[in-house]
C-alpha cells in the first residue's frame, strides 16, 4: 500500500509527525487536539490560494499577485456591504468574481499576450493593491483601522463550527477537494499537466493551451478572492493590506509540496501537507516562545530547501508516461 504513495507525500506526512512529537515534547499543550483544529485559522487562506496556484505553477507559470487580491476583495466586501448596504451575501459573491476577473486578466496577458508570468503577476500585485488602497480612501475609513461592523453571520464563517469542527478546517477539506478532483480526476487536470510539460507538444495534439492557462490563473484568482473574504470574516474588518505577509508562505506550500517551480509535476496532496507543516511549525514555534521574525526565517529555509531537494533528487523527477497512462486508465 505504501508503494502507491509518492515519495514526497510520504515524507511530508512523517514531517508532520515529528512536527507534532518535537514542539509536543517542547509545550504538551500543542498536543490539544481543539488548538491544532482552531489553528488552521491561521494558514487556511495560504493553503485555500496554495491549492490552486499549484494549477499555475504545474503549467508553468507562476502567480504572485493573489497576494493583493486578497486585499482587494476584503475591501470590496467591506464597502458593499458595509458603506453601500448591499446584502453581505450578495457582496462576498461580488467580492470573489472580482477575484477571478483579476485572474481572468492576468491568465489572457499571459496565455494570449505570451508576456512572462512573473511580470505580469508581478504587475497585478501591485495594480490590484494600489486599487484597495483607492477604494478604502473613497469610503473615508481609515486605512489602518479598516471597514468594520459585520454582522456575526458574516463572522461565523471563519470563526463558527459545525459539530465541533472549526470551520476552517471544512473550508480547508471542501477547496482540497474541488482542487483535488480539478487535477487528478478530471481530462482538464490531464490537459494542465500536459501543458506544463510541453506547451508545443500539447497544442500539436490538439489542446487550447491558452484557454487551459487562463483559466489557472482565474482559479488563482478566484481562490484569493475567497482567502480575502475568510480572513475578513476571521479578524473582523476589511482591510487592503491583508495578504501582505502571505506571498512567502504561499509559494512555499506549493514548493514545498512537491511540485516543480519549472512545470510539468506536481499536485495538491503534497500541497495540502505542506501547508499543515507550515501551520504546524508556526504555531509550535510560538508555543515555545519563539520571536516571529525568526518563524519567517524558518519558512524562508524551508522554501529554500525544497527547491533545491527537489531540483536535485533524483526520485522526485517527472515521470510523464507513468502520468500518462495513470490519469488514462482513471477514465480522465
Amino acid at each position: 500500500m505504501l508503494n502507491k504513495i509518492p515519495k514526497w507525500n510520504l515524507t511530508l506526512f512523517i514531517l508532520i509527525v515529528v512536527e507534532m512529537i518535537v514542539f509536543g515534547m517542547m509545550n504538551p499543550r500543542f498536543w490539544n487536539v481543539t488548538i491544532l483544529l482552531n489553528s488552521f485559522n491561521d494558514f487556511v487562506a495560504i493553503a485555500i490560494i496554495g491549492f490552486f496556484v499549484t494549477l499555475v505553477v504545474i503549467t508553468g507559470g507562476i502567480d504572485i499577485s493573489g497576494v493583493s487580491i486578497i486585499g482587494l476583495t476584503s475591501v470590496i466586501t467591506g464597502l458593499l456591504s458595509q458603506v453601500v448596504g448591499i446584502n453581505i451575501w450578495v457582496s462576498i459573491i461580488c467580492a470573489i468574481l472580482v477575484g477571478g476577473l483579476c485572474g481572468f486578466l492576468n491568465g489572457v496577458l499571459i496565455a494570449y499576450g505570451r508576456v512572462q508570468a512573473m511580470i505580469i503577476t508581478l504587475g497585478g500585485m501591485l495594480l490590484y493593491s494600489g486599487i484597495a488602497i483607492v477604494l478604502v480612501g473613497v469610503s473615508d475609513v481609515s486605512t489602518y483601522e479598516g471597514i468594520s461592523g459585520f454582522s456575526e453571520g458574516f463572522s461565523w464563517i471563519a470563526n463558527g463550527e459545525v459539530m465541533g469542527i472549526p470551520n476552517a478546517v471544512i473550508l480547508f477539506i471542501i477547496m482540497f477537494i474541488i482542487a483535488y478532483i480539478l487535477l487528478h480526476r478530471t481530462k482538464y487536470g490531464r490537459y494542465i499537466y500536459l501543458t506544463g510539460i510541453n506547451q508545443n507538444t500539447a497544442e500539436y495534439s490538439g489542446i487550447d493551451t491558452k484557454k487551459i492557462i487562463t483559466s489557472t490563473y482565474v482559479l488563482s484568482g478566484l481562490s484569493a478572492g475567497i482567502a480575502g473574504v475568510v480572513l475578513t470574516s476571521y479578524l473582523g474588518s476589511a482591510r487592503s493590506d491583508y495578504g501582505a505577509e502571505y506571498l512567502m508562505p504561499i509559494l512555499t506550500v506549493v514548493v514545498l509540496g512537491g511540485t516543480l517551480i519549472t512545470g510539468g509535476k506536481g499536485g495538491v496532496v503534497g500541497t495540502a501537507l505542506a501547508s499543515i507543516i507550515l501551520g504546524f511549525m508556526q504555531i509550535g514555534l510560538q508555543m515555545a516562545g519563539v520571536s516571529t521574525q525568526y518563524i519567517g526565517l524558518a519558512t524562508g529555509g524551508l522554501l529554500i530547501v525544497s527547491v533545491a531537494f527537489l531540483g536535485i533528487n533524483p526520485d522526485f523527477r517527472f515521470n510523464v508516461k507513468r502520468i500518462i497512462t495513470q490519469k488514462q486508465n482513471n477514465g480522465g
